[in-house]
């Protein structure tokens, strides 16, 4: 045909994607961009929780500054701090509802609301020369965004509570082939907490490789199964396939359906500050990050693992005491239980811990290999005869393990990091379970905050990488909440 191009030729051996070449405005297409009511339910919720959390902040702030002698401009600037709060966290994306429920995200909003309304109270009353008592603001902001951080936490685990019933889920429809989209469909059910549902997979057209969770659609058209099952998002797994144009012009009719996209890169186990994307050469490419195993942020672990612990030392301090009498007390034999584990680079380290057994326990260890309830790398049982009575009391609330502080002050182990392995232990591990040594072992982990004994070892691993992987303060500080929760339940702890 003269003054048009002949069409690309189509290689029949390649499976087909049917994804429409060609969206016209013009043409009225099927929407779903209301929100389901759920969504609009929390998110109202967000907005009262911080509202309540600015009042909160606000009126302590005046009590503690002022008493009840409160002056009318403080009253007024009272009075517009708690919408400029809700203001804040808006501009921050706090009430963005790609966050709700899953990620970190919409608790980093709530700090960087805080900073910015900090820095916009600042400059406001520069310019206006209005004299606001630092100590006011210095009080009200804090506590108002440590306030909302707990109220959207606890609003956070009522929806986990929800989605573990099969309720407030989004509707996916993962598109790929068998291979890819069965693991992206099993990797999204896993944590039903994160808000997925699968309703359906779509392949391509001539992909044989077997059936697919949870239903195999003989329909190809994205955008027919799309519609036909009513999806807020579509899930693509990694496949060379679909991509490019063919990706961004699907991309364009699902925008137009109130769809959302999400695409896997097929990197697992990665988290978000370690993947940016970067354009280069007229594209949008991918980029993943060293993960941080030294330097400068683990020398300021190192100075945080050591002022908490002596804080806590300092603390607990008749707590240890009065442990180290029970001990000493309720069965012969030394106080401290000193053992040989090994620790960052290889290096071993001699590990304390509160005498939990009898003195002959490592004696008898050989005899009871066969009943263990471990992993098959770890020896663990549920009733260990060779554990006195005050020791499995002081097992089930983690007490024993409060002597590492002092590990952690010699700096041989860190507050979180991986489980301290045995020598026999690492003369076990494979290839990849040797990353686990490229930081410090930790007092806690993702391993004890998730399960513990209760764990497999595959499970235990690959927490451990991880944490590896993915280290940063935030998660340090994320693991030693957990941990809290974790010693008082007890679970897996034996």
């Amino acid at each position: 045909m003269s003054g048009a191009e002949a069409p690309d030729a189509v290689d029949s051996r390649r499976p087909l994607w049917v994804v429409p070449h060609e969206v016209p405005a013009i043409v009225p297409l099927p929407s779903r961009s209301t929100e389901p009511r759920w969504v609009g339910v929390y998110r109202w919720a967000a907005v009262g929780g911080d509202l309540l959390a600015a009042m909160l902040g606000v009126s302590i702030a005046l009590l503690t500054r002022f008493g009840y002698h409160v002056g009318p401009s403080y009253l007024v600037v009272s009075s517009v701090l708690p919408l400029a709060w809700v203001a804040a966290v808006g501009l921050s994306k706090g009430y963005d509802s790609r966050f709700y429920g899953a990620g970190p995200d919409e608790f980093r909003s709530l700090l960087r609301a805080g900073v910015g309304l900090t820095a916009a109270v600042a400059m406001t009353s520069y310019v206006t020369k209005a004299e606001i008592a630092r100590g006011f603001v210095v009080l009200a902001i804090p506590v108002m965004v440590v306030a909302a951080l707990l109220l959207r936490y606890a609003l956070r685990k009522d929806l986990h509570r929800h989605r573990v019933r099969g309720r407030c889920m989004h509707r996916v429809l993962v598109v790929g082939r068998s291979g890819p989209a069965a693991t992206l469909c099993e990797h999204l059910e896993s944590r039903p907490t994160d808000g997925f549902r699968v309703v359906a997979t779509c392949r391509p057209r001539e992909d044989g490789d077997g059936p697919l969770h949870p239903e195999e659609l003989d329909e190809p058209d994205i955008l027919a199964a799309a519609d036909r099952h009513a999806v807020e998002v579509v899930a693509i797994a990694t496949d060379p396939e679909l991509a490019g144009q063919s990706l961004r012009r699907l991309s364009w009719a699902l925008e137009q359906r109130g769809i959302e996209l999400i695409v896997s890169p097929g990197i697992i186990e990665v988290a978000g500050p370690r993947i940016s994307v970067r354009p280069v050469a007229g594209l949008s490419l991918l980029h993943l990050e060293r993960p941080s195993v030294s330097g400068g942020p683990h020398l300021m672990k190192a100075v945080f693992d050591r002022i908490v612990a002596l804080g806590i030392v300092a603390v607990l301090s008749p707590v240890l005491i009065g442990l180290a009498l029970a001990v000493k007390l309720s069965s012969s034999g030394p106080v401290l239980f000193r053992q040989q584990r090994v620790g960052r680079a290889g290096a071993e380290f001699q590990m304390l811990k509160f005498r939990s057994m009898y003195v002959d326990a490592e004696e008898r260890l050989s005899d009871l290999y066969a009943l263990s309830d471990g992993n098959g790398v770890i020896f663990k049982m549920r009733n260990d005869p060779r554990m006195t009575p005050l020791g499995r009391w002081i097992r089930r609330f983690s007490l024993d393990e409060l002597p590492q502080l002092f590990n952690v002050l010699r700096g041989d182990m860190s507050l979180v990091g991986p489980r301290p392995p045995l020598a026999e232990e690492v003369a076990l591990y494979a290839a990849d379970d040797s990353r686990r040594m490229l930081v410090k072992p930790g007092m806690t982990g993702l391993w004890q905050v998730s399960g513990r004994s209760d764990l497999s070892w595959d499970e235990s691993v690959r927490l451990d990488l991880r944490y590896v992987d993915n280290w940063s303060m935030t998660l340090d500080l994320l693991i030693l909440w957990k941990t809290v929760r974790a010693v008082f339940y007890g679970a897996g702890a034996y």
